[in-house]
């Protein structure tokens, strides 16, 4: 699984990397095989105004399927990082599952 991690207005120092990238592989790390690719995209929106002005935009690409995107906002980088982390892994268990599921024709229709 390639991981990318992009900022712009974003100045929280050398500690964030490692953040994101520990908060991705307990996203992401079951489903490593299937990932291609992860890209992280770290906006600061509002500038010192301040505000939820903090964005978080995951892009997970999986192997064989669609995209998976996903943002989330706060006005702290690390909270919305774990929003959107959090729900990215849960949007790729869901996709995963559709996959693996047989469709079931007729099921629940009037006969």
């Amino acid at each position: 699984m390639k991981t990318s991690i992009r900022t712009r207005g974003v100045t929280e120092g050398d500690e964030l990397r490692p953040y994101v990238e520990r908060r991705l592989r307990f996203a992401f790390g079951r489903f490593a095989a299937r990932v291609d690719e992860v890209i992280v995209r770290l906006t600061d929106v509002n500038g010192p105004r301040g505000g939820d002005g903090m964005r978080c935009r995951v892009e997970a690409r999986l192997r064989g399927l669609a995209a998976v995107v996903v943002e989330d906002r706060a006005s702290n980088l690390r909270h919305a990082i774990d929003l959107a982390l959090a729900r990215a892994g849960r949007s790729v268990a869901r996709e995963l599952a559709r996959r693996r599921e047989p469709r079931r024709v007729g099921a629940g229709a009037w006969n």
